[in-house]
Parts: C-alpha cells; structure tokens; sequence
C-alpha cells in the first residue's frame, strides 16, 4: 500500500482529535484540548491513502535549534501495521532536516517501532546543562516530557523517552 503525507490544514484537526480520541482514552497518547491542535495545526502532517481518506497523522515540535519532538503519531486503528506510521515518520524526519534540526525526541509506549526507526532509550546527560536551564523556563509539556520533570510524570507513566541522531 502506498500513503501519501501532506501537511494539516484547519480542516484536519476534528480528524486528528477524533484519531487520537481512542489512545487517550488507553492512555496511550496524552489528551490535548481542541484549541491546541489548532494552535499547532501547522506542525501536523495527514496521511491519505490511495482513495485520499485520511489514515493518520504525526506532528513535529520544535523544541531547541537542534532538537524536536515527534508528537501525536497515530494511525487509524485498521490502518496499524501497515505502513502509515513509517510514511509520517519519514515525512517528519524529513521536515526536521529540512529545518537543520539534529536530534529527534520522542516519549512513547511504541518503543519497538521507534527503535526500528534508529531512536534509542535517552540515558541521563542527554542534554547539555545550559540548554536544560534555557528549556527548563518552557511551559510547553513535550518540553517537561523531555527533561523527565517530576511534574508531568503521573501523565507519563511507563513511555519511555527516546532519542534519534539524524545522519
């Protein structure tokens, strides 16, 4: 099967609240209000299939000049394991170069696809200490994800946090 990825629009946003609807509600996505997928419609990218329905959707988030987080990777639950993850996430990678960024973060429960992908378990000095005090002053959640703040961990219990080198 073959998927093609294009960037969200406005339209897109009911789709991507009602895909992720159902990994919320498991837990496997964090929840996230209606505004803030408007607010960041720009960062999200739909996938379509061959007939132009939409299967899924994957967002990527700025965080530093070299790094960013993959957010909100879904697919429709008949379209898992079928190649729609890896097309959003080759666009998204893709997109990260695009923009000069280095390093990919993700906090997830999917850690056998993304170690599929070259993300790898973060270990403890992942970051350099003057860019945690510059991220520290974030209010962004990715951002607390991603410095393992104590204050987003009872959202974030059991996803581990992954990081990729972009070649």
């Amino acid at each position: 099967m073959s998927f093609t990825v294009r960037p969200a629009r406005t339209s897109d946003v009911w789709f991507i609240r009602e895909l992720v609807g159902p990994y919320v509600q498991r837990r496997i996505l964090l929840g996230k209000e209606t505004v803030v997928f408007f607010e960041s419609v720009q960062e999200f990218r739909i996938a379509e299939d061959e007939q132009g329905n939409r299967v899924g959707c994957g967002a990527l988030h700025v965080m530093w000049e070299d790094l960013a987080e993959i957010r909100t990777l879904a697919a429709a639950e008949q379209w898992r394991n079928k190649g729609v993850g890896h097309a959003l996430l080759a666009q998204l990678e893709s997109d990260a170069r695009a923009l000069g960024l280095t390093r990919l973060f993700c906090l997830t429960f999917e850690v056998d696809f993304f170690a599929r992908h070259g993300f790898e378990v973060m270990t403890e000095g992942a970051i350099d200490t003057n860019v945690y005090s510059e991220l520290v002053r974030s209010p962004d959640e990715g951002v607390a994800e991603f410095l393992d703040l104590a204050r987003v961990k009872p959202n974030t219990l059991g996803n581990t946090r992954m990081i990729k080198q972009l070649k």
